[in-house]
């Protein structure tokens, strides 16, 4: 019995490790923003807005002009996508117009996708 309390406080104890922090998600997407919008009052910039990232396939923002390596790229964006793309974009798609040098690591990309991925196509906070 005290094996499977000790594993259980194990198990709980890693998972809030690895729990992902919307607050400080919005504090990485800062790195985003000179390309980047998200929200009600989003706009396409040097890159497109992404409200909405969540299942979307790549490429596909209206009124957007993206590379022909992007809207190729087959792409439809989960965490795992996101996750590789954000770490070396050029790297997952080769020929993409994003010039970010990426982030590495694990925990600021689960926080960027956390905060992301709050937003629907239209700009809302999910509820």
């Amino acid at each position: 019995m005290r094996i499977v309390i000790v594993l259980t406080v194990l198990v709980l104890a890693s998972t809030n490790v690895q729990a992902q922090d919307v607050a400080a998600g919005e504090t990485s997407f800062k790195k985003c923003l000179p390309c980047h919008a998200v929200g009600s009052d989003a706009k396409n910039k040097v890159g497109p807005e992404l409200n909405g990232l969540d299942g979307r396939k790549s490429g596909a923002v209206p009124d957007f002009s993206y590379s022909d390596a992007n809207k190729n790229s087959n792409i439809t964006w989960s965490q795992a996508t996101f996750s590789e793309y954000i770490k070396d974009p050029r790297a997952k798609i080769p020929g993409t117009k994003m010039v970010f040098p990426g982030i590495k690591n694990e925990k600021e990309i689960g926080d960027l996708w956390s905060y992301l991925t709050q937003f629907d196509a239209k700009g809302n906070v999910k509820k």
